[in-house]
């Protein structure tokens, strides 16, 4: 069987886009807060008082990966988190004052390193590529959540498929 040309697979092509934009984020951004961690922030400068289920949903994050950012976030002070008064047991976070500055700052370094990440494209095609990228991303996430963001995804659940069933 014959080599494929892996220029033409998307994962080949995504893997080789993600590299490149984490290449330019340690360089141009930060070494130390990652792209994740900012979408996490910056969701919470734009909305702040959300509880971590939420915010991981709206940056794309599963459960495990938001935890790991949040206690990031929070041990690093840019988070702080207050309980929820109508739920005792949930959380609700927001942006300490460090937090909001971090933000400005990195939003600058983004907007420049966006420039530079999309520079092989003229202004139609970035906004292009941008819908394009994100109709896959939504489809992509909707495969994991098949049923919308807020289903739980089953092998996490007491009741998973992989639970003792009791009589």
């Amino acid at each position: 069987m014959a080599a494929v040309d892996l220029a033409t697979h998307p994962g080949h092509l995504a893997r080789r886009l993600q590299q490149a934009h984490h290449l330019l984020w340690n360089t141009m951004v930060s070494e130390e807060i990652t792209s994740p961690q900012y979408a996490v922030l910056n969701a919470l400068v734009a909305e702040p008082g959300l509880d971590q289920r939420t915010v991981g949903e709206r940056v794309g994050l599963d459960r495990s990966t938001i935890a790991e950012v949040v206690a990031r976030l929070v041990g690093r002070g840019l988070l702080g988190k207050d309980r929820d008064p109508r739920d005792g047991r949930r959380f609700l976070l927001h942006p300490t004052a460090d937090g909001e500055r971090t933000h400005r700052k990195l939003t600058v370094r983004t907007a420049r390193m966006n420039r530079v990440f999309l520079a092989p494209l003229d202004a139609a095609e970035r906004a292009v590529f941008i819908e394009l990228v994100r109709r896959v991303a939504d489809a992509a996430e909707s495969l994991r959540h098949p049923d919308g963001p807020d289903t739980p995804d089953r092998s996490d659940t007491p009741d998973g498929p992989d639970a003792p069933r009791g009589t």
